[in-house]
Order: structure tokens, then C-alpha cells, then sequence
């Protein structure tokens, strides 16, 4: 199978599965248009849908295995997209509707985050590699760390970001990461494993961070202090948060999927597994979701929050196992229900909003079927 569900995973399995969270890029969306193909020119990495799932615009060719499409970010240039296959840098300038390889990345499996000015930033999780990509040029940078845990942006000061080391230290830059300054102090106890740490799109001094056993963390300054989450757990027992993403809607909105430890037992029915929502900026959680078989959840969950409704999330679960296909989940909180869409799919790798129609979303996809 593509994801395997333990109840306890070591650090370097979570690592292995996590999963991008993609944010809409900054910058006025009014020059941007809709899709206006039929279908989708390019390898098949990239598809859009206008109705959660429903119905995908199909490809001009088939994604061939083994695929992973763990970059997909919307610029704030009109109409242009960049998406990372495997190690293959691609575009689209046309909204989504051809996409073309501009360059080939020194990682297999790269993500991206978005920044003004028509730039975004290629890095891989748990790893060392960083580059800085503008129009079709890719600068390589040296990231101050060996294993980079997130990356921000700032909407509002193009060339400042920070990044978060696998000891969820932060590290700031001012000169679009040329050059980086560690800043304030480690979210968690020394020797405490990390798992993520997710920057608020709309500030960067406000981070939540992922950690083994110790749960979450939350800084709203920039990591001069952090804060331990609460409510993942019933009884204040131990807890693994593997991934978290604020809300490009609201700050105070946290989506998070989490690992209580004390339910983390074969005959519990989530086994421990589920999805948490927290409206004070990552200082405490609710149990939103639980693992089941309906709502399949893995330690490595793909979450993507709605750009524009902070009460709605998308996830996804996939695998080849079987010619399964993918299941992409929408949890609106004004409900609580999931509603969830069907396609045939091994998995979805990343999600991006158009940002003049977010009805328009564009699916990073995986194929690793084994014949």
C-alpha cells in the first residue's frame, strides 16, 4: 500500500509521509481568469476541478509512475503556476491549462510556497535543499539548516522569510535567502522530534509546531516564546501532532491532524487518529474528525484549508492498493459533516486555489501504481 496505518510511527517514517500544505499565493487576484480548456496540456501531473472533486479536467497524457506532485502553488503573477514533479520544475501562464518543464531540481520530491512578486521558493521537508525560482530562473540558496521543517512568506515585505529546523528552531531572512539569522529559541525540549511547523500567511511571527509525544506549540512572536497547545489529548496525555495549517482565511483558525497516544491502541475505534480545529490561533484544539472508514485518515494526511471560508477544510486519502483511487474530503465546520468526491487516482500530493475563482482548484497528483 502507498501509506501504512500505524498506530505509532517512528519520526523518520512521518517525515517521509508528510505532506505539503499549499497557501494562496499573495498579491491582487482581479488579472487573474478562469480555466478555459477542456482539457489539460502536460505529462498529467496537474489537473483543476470546479466542483470539489466531482469531475476532473482530464489530461492530454497519462501521469506515468512513479509520480509525486508535491509542489503546486498559484503566483501572484496573472494566470501563472508553478508545480514540482519528481524533481521537474513546471509552469503554466495560462491559469492552469498547459503546462511546460522549465527546469530539473537538484530533489526528488520539492515543495513550493508562493511569494510576492511573481516568486516562490522550492524546498524539500525533512532535507537541506532551498531555491529561490523567478520566472524561469532557479538560484539555487543555502539554507541554514539540514532538515527544513516549513517556510513562509511575507505578503507584505517581498524578500523576507523565515524557515523552521527539525529541532523547530526559526531562521529568518531579509534578502529573499541569501543570507539567514536564527532567530528566538526551539518550540519544544531539547531532543523532542518535529514533525512540521506551519507559518500564518498573513504573519509571520505567528508559527504552530508539530512535535513527537510533546503535541503542539504556538508562537505569535516570531519564536522569542512558544506556547504548548492544548486539547489534543483528553487527559493530558502524550500526543504526536504530524501537521498543521493556518487558515489563509483567518489567523485564528488552525486545522491540525494529531495522534493521542493513550487511544493509540487496536481496539480503539480511531485508534488514536484525528483531525483537530483550533479558533485561538493554535493555543487549544478540538477533535474535529476521527479516523474511521469513512473518513480515512494516515499520520502523513494531505490538509488544505479553504482560501476564503476558515470553517472549511479539504483532505484527501489514496493508494494504488488494490486500484483503490483517491477520496478528496471536504469538513465543513457550520455541519460537521465530510463530504467527500471519488477519482481513479493513486493519491493527491498538493492543492491550490485559483485565486480570482477559488471554486477552480488545481490537484498536484501521484501515480505509483505497481503492475
Amino acid at each position: 500500500m502507498k501509506r501504512i496505518s500505524a498506530a505509532v510511527i517512528t519520526a523518520a517514517a512521518v517525515f517521509a509521509l508528510a505532506q505539503p500544505t499549499t497557501v494562496l499565493a499573495a498579491g491582487s487576484a482581479s488579472a487573474w481568469t478562469a480555466p478555459s480548456c477542456a482539457r489539460v496540456t502536460g505529462d498529467g501531473a496537474v489537473t483543476f476541478t470546479r466542483d470539489d472533486g466531482a469531475h476532473l479536467t482530464p489530461t492530454s497524457a497519462p501521469l506515468k509512475p512513479t509520480s509525486y506532485t508535491f509542489g503546486l502553488v498559484a503566483l501572484d503573477t496573472p494566470n501563472t503556476l508553478l508545480a514540482t514533479r519528481n524533481s521537474e520544475l513546471q509552469r503554466s501562464t495560462d491559469a492552469g491549462c498547459t503546462w511546460t518543464r522549465i527546469a530539473t531540481l537538484d530533489a526528488g520530491l520539492t515543495h513550493l510556497t508562493a511569494a510576492p512578486g511573481g516568486r516562490a521558493f522550492a524546498w524539500e521537508r525533512n532535507g537541506g535543499y532551498l531555491a529561490r525560482v523567478d520566472g524561469k530562473k532557479v538560484t539555487p540558496l543555502t539554507a541554514p539548516t539540514t532538515a527544513i521543517m516549513g517556510l513562509g512568506t511575507d505578503r507584505s515585505r517581498p524578500g523576507h522569510l523565515r524557515l523552521a529546523g527539525g529541532d523547530g528552531v526559526l531562521y529568518d531572512s531579509t534578502d529573499a535567502g541569501a543570507s539567514w539569522q536564527r532567530v528566538g529559541t526551539p518550540a519544544f525540549e531539547a531532543g523532542t522530534g518535529v514533525y512540521t511547523v506551519a507559518f500564518d500567511p498573513a504573519d509571520l511571527d505567528h508559527a504552530v509546531a508539530g512535535g513527537m509525544v510533546r503535541g503542539g506549540a504556538v508562537t505569535t512572536d516570531g519564536g522569542a516564546t512558544w506556547t504548548a497547545s492544548t486539547g489534543l489529548t483528553g487527559a493530558g496525555s502524550p500526543a504526536n501532532l504530524f501537521d498543521a495549517v493556518v487558515s489563509p482565511a483567518s489567523s485564528s483558525v488552525v486545522y491540525a491532524l494529531g495522534l493521542d497516544l493513550a487511544q493509540a491502541t487496536p481496539d480503539s475505534p480511531a485508534e488514536g487518529r484525528h483531525l483537530y480545529r483550533s479558533s485561538d490561533g493554535g493555543r487549544t484544539f478540538t477533535k474535529v474528525v476521527d479516523d474511521s472508514a469513512e473518513t480515512k485518515l494516515t499520520n502523513g494526511t494531505l490538509l488544505v484549508p479553504s482560501p476564503v471560508d476558515p470553517d472549511v477544510l479539504y483532505f484527501e486519502y489514496g493508494t494504488y492498493f488494490q486500484g483503490y483511487g483517491t477520496d478528496l474530503f471536504r469538513f465543513d465546520v457550520a455541519t460537521g459533516k465530510v463530504t467527500k468526491t471519488h477519482n481513479p487516482y493513486d493519491g493527491i500530493s498538493a492543492i491550490a486555489f485559483n485565486p480570482a475563482q477559488p471554486k477552480v482548484m488545481y490537484l498536484g497528483l501521484e501515480e505509483v501504481r505497481v503492475d
